[in-house]
């Protein structure tokens, strides 16, 4: 057993949000993640971090954009704490040293996207914002912070309803029981469940799977965002293009030239997500080819560094202006229930991040919510740690003897997550996928992919069992919901 005091399991940019307002306070914790600590979503990401900091801007107008993204599922007093303290919280980012894009006298450089009525995301690097915020916050991680790398967290310890710690296995295969007082889940999405994401390998549903098998509350699993302009190369995904480059102009074509957004939202390409990717998804299955057309954009290199290099390395010239896109899953707007300041429904655990479901985002995620939702969230959860005083139960760890019988392999769960709990959702189909995952249930499961003897799977095998909880978990919640919302949108088909 080995004892600490906080565990963030995960390391993205909500994981390091709560490090750093706990180290310098000189809090102890520890992360624990699968890979490497830079593996996470948050260093991929190249979108900005929308906060109203603009002369022109408010957190109220900000706070409408959200909840109108959102479809009015948001929980409105968790959004208002989103938009209220943001601007706080990256006004002393920056003053501490975080350097965002500028002008040249200085003045932060405000960009727009989908579903913004105003310019007000911030960048840094260009479409490298991800990757410079996440640097600089390992930058101020201290000797209070210890990091363990390739080490899955594999079950929650739980006793008599009340968190008590981790179970993992390092990368000498020796499981690990660690007794927390306070247990925060960091772990992202669910973006590997699809076939094309824009997700870091790993986001294979971990949290969403151990929450679960722990009879923790989850809200909204079925509302999946998907963003409408994943590089397509030969029918595979090779990384995203930035929604900030049609914020700069860039227009959706198919093959002959035709803007596809024309008359299919007021906001047209910059319409909120699901609207664009269901346009771009019925142009796909017809047989388009769908492009984004950057002629309109100054400065294309410079603006989007990334973007660029990615095209230049899969043979995409850029001198013509036109980049092939495809949709992709990218975020989870539903997950683990939990407060602005972390808790959930199990004492001693907390969520934050992707990971969690505070109600934000609602049923589809206003772009460049997600980086901020992490520092804001982040920064409140280590303040809301702090001021409590906690000692975890002690107890020993129970494995029941129950074994995985059969597994089907990643891309099949892929193909099977995108035909029936995609972009579009046929009703009486969803029933068929439930059944599909049911035949993975292991003999004498308490509960449809309930907890199993981890020490006879290998890393690989248990990240597959997570992979088939988290999609029974949207299957059976898609199932539930008859309306078509945001981004669950179903149709009846024959």
């Amino acid at each position: 057993m080995i004892k600490t005091d906080i565990i963030i399991v995960g390391s993205g940019i909500a994981a390091l949000s709560v490090a750093n307002t706990l180290c310098k306070n000189g809090r102890k914790a520890v992360i624990i993640t699968k890979a490497l600590k830079s593996s996470s979503n948050s260093t991929l990401a190249q979108g900005g971090i929308s906060v109203a900091l603009s002369e022109n801007d408010n957190y109220n107008l900000h706070y409408n954009d959200t909840l109108e993204a959102g479809c009015y599922k948001n929980d409105p007093e968790s959004v208002m704490t989103l938009v209220s303290k943001a601007p706080d919280v990256l006004e002393e980012f920056i003053k501490t040293g975080m350097k965002f894009d500028t002008d040249e006298k200085g003045n932060l450089l405000f960009g727009k996207e989908g579903a913004h009525h105003i310019s007000r995301i911030i960048h840094a690097g260009g479409d490298r914002t991800g990757l410079k915020v996440m640097e600089e916050l390992f930058s101020r991680i201290n000797e209070n912070i210890t990091i363990n790398e390739n080490e899955m967290v594999l079950e929650l310890r739980v006793k008599n309803n009340e968190c008590g710690g981790v179970i993992t296995r390092d990368n000498h295969g020796n499981i690990n029981s660690y007794e927390a007082n306070y247990t925060i889940l960091a772990t992202g999405g669910i973006g590997q469940l699809y076939p094309c994401t824009s997700n870091d390998i790993t986001i294979t549903g971990d949290g969403l799977a151990m929450a679960y098998r722990a009879d923790i509350v989850i809200s909204t699993p079925e509302f999946v965002q998907f963003h409408p302009t994943m590089l397509n190369i030969n029918g595979k995904t090779m990384g995203l293009v930035s929604e900030a480059v049609r914020g700069d102009g860039g227009i959706l074509i198919n093959q002959d030239g035709v803007r596809i957004m024309e008359g299919k939202h007021p906001l047209k390409d910059l319409a909120p997500r699901d609207v664009v990717s269901r346009v771009v998804y019925d142009h796909y299955l017809k047989g388009d080819k769908i492009f984004l057309d950057i002629s309109s954009v100054e400065n294309f290199n410079g603006r989007f560094p990334y973007v660029s290099e990615i095209c230049d390395k899969n043979g995409v010239d850029l001198s013509k202006n036109i980049i092939p896109v495809r949709p992709g899953a990218h975020f989870h707007m539903g997950g683990i229930k939990a407060k602005p300041t972390g808790e959930t429904s199990l004492p001693g655990l907390y969520a934050v991040g992707e990971a969690a479901c505070t109600g934000v985002h609602g049923a589809n995620r206003l772009a460049s919510n997600s980086l901020l939702e992490g520092l804001v969230f982040g920064r409140l959860t280590a303040e809301n740690i702090m001021s409590s005083d906690r000692t975890a139960p002690r107890f020993d760890d129970e494995i029941p003897n129950i074994q995985i019988e059969k597994l089907p392999d990643k891309n099949e769960i892929r193909n099977k997550m995108m035909e029936f709990i995609g972009i579009v959702r046929y009703k009486n189909k969803i029933p068929e996928i439930i059944k599909w995952f049911e035949e993975y249930i292991p003999s004498g499961s308490d509960k449809p992919m309930g907890k199993i003897d981890f020490t006879k799977t290998t890393n690989s095998e248990f990240e597959i069992y997570n992979m088939l909880t988290a999609g029974y978990i949207i299957a059976k919640a898609a199932l539930k919901r008859n309306e078509s919302i945001g981004a669950h949108y179903i149709l009846d088909k024959e």
